[in-house]
């Protein structure tokens, strides 16, 4: 009997990983980091994002989006959300404004800066 009542409370009280949201654990450019040769922007995130409904946005130092191809999945773990860039970034200051729905649907989003030297 006590089991059963001890399934049934804790039935009650989900974990907080069934409400937990996708949070960025690192990125490639590192945030506030200095590269180079930059040719991609890649996002780690805590748990895996969908596809559909993620997206990377890469603006310049002026603030104006640059025109790249749409982000994808890394095709081995859903957890990485990858920006392939058509050309090597030029030197200077970038800022990466990112947003993704988590399997669990939850939305989340942020941004960080990094900059290109020569």
């Amino acid at each position: 009997m006590k089991p059963l009542i001890l399934a049934v409370i804790l039935g009650l009280f989900p974990t907080a990983q069934a409400f937990a949201e996708a949070q960025l654990v690192s990125s490639a450019p590192l945030a506030g980091g200095v590269a180079v040769d930059v040719v991609d922007v890649r996002l780690t995130f805590s748990e895996g994002v969908e596809a559909k409904s993620s997206t990377i946005t890469l603006s310049a130092a002026t603030g104006r989006p640059l025109a790249t191809p749409a982000a994808r999945l890394d095709p081995q773990d859903d957890r990485i959300l990858r920006l392939t860039l058509p050309r090597p970034l030029a030197p200077g200051a970038y800022t990466v404004s990112w947003a993704v729905v988590s399997r669990d649907t939850h939305r989340t989003s942020g941004s960080f800066g990094f900059s290109v030297r020569p």
